[in-house]
């Protein structure tokens, strides 16, 4: 495997709320746990990753990582990010209003979008009351484990 590959894995690992991550693929396998195990950890889920995801992922975020780039932004925003790999969509179906915009203010298990893993709508609720500063993916996009997808302040 690629070292570039994996030195991405790595950085994209510790930018993540996993504790843990163990990853086997043509002979290579490789498990990275986190010291201090976070408080957000999400269950575990496995998923086949091919090659090509990885090198993808690796092509999207050559320079930072878009949860990089949204930790540096303000030290009191906090990022909600995707729980798993799916389709990201703002509304619950395509001629409805978005769950939330820019300015929105969420209670605790409020929905805030909807992914789409597998043809099964999942709906995303709010873990705390917030305010939505910034909403980091795009309608229809597809979103990887750990996307960024609101930039929120508590309230």
């Amino acid at each position: 495997m690629d070292q570039k590959l994996i030195s991405n894995l790595i950085a994209q690992f510790q930018n993540s709320r996993l504790a843990e991550l163990k990853m086997k693929m043509e002979g290579f396998e490789i498990t990275l746990r986190s010291e201090a195990a976070s408080r957000h950890a999400v269950p575990y889920q496995s998923m086949p990753l091919a090659p090509e995801a990885i090198a993808a992922s690796y092509a999207e975020n050559k320079t930072t990582s878009p949860a990089a780039d949204a930790k540096e932004t303000a030290s009191e925003s906090e990022i909600i990010s995707s729980p798993m790999v799916g389709t990201f969509y703002r509304s619950p179906a395509p001629d409805a209003p978005p769950y939330v915009d820019k300015g929105s203010r969420v209670n605790s298990g409020d929905a805030i979008c909807i992914i789409e893993a597998m043809k099964i709508m999942n709906k995303l609720e709010a873990e705390f009351s917030c305010e939505i500063v910034k909403i980091m993916a795009e309608n229809g996009a597809l979103v990887e484990y750990g996307s960024p997808l609101f930039e929120v302040i508590r309230r």
